[in-house]
Parts: structure tokens; sequence; C-alpha cells
């Protein structure tokens, strides 16, 4: 099985990236051939500073080391370092129907807010159709609202097979599992765009304060609580083990407690669960010449993967 799967590099990570995507995406890594790729031309639609895409790229690429994506198994590049990729999404483009990108969602909820839309954004299922045609994928991790983009991704592959012949995989979506729900200190969903985040590799002391800030309700400590519908006990069971799990719901049910004593122990759970990525991460930023010959290398192999598409592409179609 082949699988892919790029992360842009647009910020840090946080809790709800990580136990939503990250973390399943690395536990696909010992496939057959794993492809994981930073998605920094994707990011050209949104960041402006070529100096922090830079460093985002690179931040990215510590971030995915850190926690655990081992280049032995899997191939981790940069996507503009494939120059194939560009000119595989105009062979797609020359045949994509404009019909098809206008009913894309990312693209309908732009115009629904009222932002500018650049044509970046209306050409990036395109872009994104390369990316997982070029390396002959079978597999892509999405989260359940991502489906859209590998059946656009089919559509245009389909398209191109319809009028050249049997040239491109058709990849299949894998939905990462969402059981793990991550809220935000608020309560809701954990989202940058809500601000309500705690990053992965954020300050401990930063981490802490930003715990002790969550919200929560106004019960009296005596009154027995429900743990499961509560959001800092849901963030608490992240972390801990079975064993303390129960041993935190059997003290909400009981009652008698104070939050303040739970999110110490989320506090406590979170520096614990993380401190080895931490201590990676300071060592790999520490010696930045082996991050990116690990990158190199990893474009390398992708890039023979994807010259090999390439020019079974162009042969097809004449060019």
């Amino acid at each position: 099985m082949k699988v892919l799967s790029g992360i842009q590099p647009t910020g840090r990570p946080h809790w709800g990236n990580y136990f939503g995507a990250i973390r399943q995406y690395i536990a696909l890594q010992k496939e057959e051939q794993s492809f994981y790729f930073i998605a920094n031309l994707h990011a050209l639609t949104t960041i402006r500073d070529g100096e922090q895409l830079r460093k985002n790229s690179i931040d990215t690429a510590l971030d995915l080391l850190a926690l655990g994506l081992d280049p032995s198994h899997a191939t981790l590049f940069v996507q503009s370092d494939i120059p194939e990729i560009p000119e595989l999404c105009w062979l797609l483009m020359s045949g994509t129907p404009m019909g098809l990108l206008e009913r894309c969602v990312s693209y309908k909820d732009k115009i629904a807010k009222g932002l500018p839309i650049v044509t970046g954004l209306f050409t990036y299922p395109v872009l994104q159709a390369a990316d997982i045609l070029a390396y002959d994928s079978e597999v892509v991790p999405v989260g359940a609202d991502q489906v859209q983009h590998v059946e656009v991704c089919r559509d245009i592959a389909q398209a191109f097979n319809h009028n050249y012949g049997e040239v491109f995989v058709l990849p299949k979506p894998k939905v990462l599992d969402n059981s793990a729900k991550v809220p935000g200190t608020d309560g809701e969903k954990m989202s940058k765009s809500y601000g309500n985040y705690i990053e992965i590799f954020e300050d401990v002391k930063s981490m802490k304060k930003k715990i002790m800030r969550i919200a929560t309700d106004s019960r009296p400590m005596e009154e027995p609580k429900e743990p499961d519908s509560d959001h800092l006990f849901q963030l608490f069971s992240l972390f801990a083990d079975d064993n303390s799990k129960s041993e935190m719901a059997a003290l909400y049910r009981a009652g008698g407690f104070g939050y303040g004593e739970v999110k110490k122990a989320l506090a406590e759970a979170a520096d614990s669960y993380f401190a080895a990525a931490r201590e990676r991460r300071a060592e790999l930023e520490s010696n930045l010449d082996q991050v990116k010959q690990i990158l190199g290398d990893g474009a390398a192999t992708a890039r023979k993967k994807a010259a090999e598409v390439l020019a079974r592409a162009k042969a097809a179609c004449g060019v």
C-alpha cells in the first residue's frame, strides 16, 4: 500500500493537529511506501513573506521528525523541491472542467465568507491532484471533511485516463479516526481560527498558563459531575493511561474536588507526553544540516518516482 500525505507549513501544530491527524499519519509510515511532503506551494495562497515560509517549512520538518516520522521508513520532502509537480499540474489542468473546481467546498467557503479569491485557491485541487497522482498513491489519509479532495483527484485522474488511457492510479481516501475529540481552551473544537489552541512544542510555562485558564462551569466542588461531557476531562484523556483516566473519572463522579486539581493533572500529563518529542526537536534544531540532508534525500527519492509518472503522462498526451 502506497500512502501519501501533505502538511501545509502555515504555523506550529497544536494538540488538535496531533491527535486528529499527525499521530495517525505517522502510524502509517511503515506501509509499503509512504510519502510525506511539506506543502509550501499550497501555502503560497496565504503566506506573503518568503522568509517566513522558509522558516515555517523547516519548522514543520523539525516537528514531524521530532514527533516520530522516521526517514528510514517514510520519504519526507518539501513540495517545491519536486519540479515535476507543477508540470504535471499543468497537464491535469488542461483537461479539468471549470465546473468541477467551482463545486469544491474550500472555494465556495471562501466566497461565502467574502474573502479575496486568488487563482491559486481556485486551482488548488488540481495541484493537490498532481501531488497525489505523481507517486502512484493508493491511500490518502484525510479527515472526514476532506474526503472531497480525494474524490476530486479521482475525477481529474479518471478524465485524463478516459482521454489518454490508464495512466494514473486512482487513490482512495482513508478517513482518519476522529473519535479522539480535541476541545480547545474554551470547549469548542481546538482551532487556530478560534485562538483556543495549545501548541505541541509550546514553552512549558506558557502551556501551563493556558491550561489554568481553560474555561469550566460554576458547579460547586461537592457536586458529582459526569466526566465524559466535560471538555477538561476529554483533554486529560488524550494524555492519560487507562488507570489514570479511570481514577479521574471516579473523582468526577464522587464530587468534592476542584477543577484546578484536574488542570494540574492535565498539565503534568501533557508535559510528560511530549517531553521526549521536545528533546528530539531540540537535538534536531541544533543540527539543521542533518534535517536538510533528510529533506534532500527525500526529494531525490520523490523526484525519481514523480519523473517516472510524469514521463508516462507526457507520453500519453503527446508532449
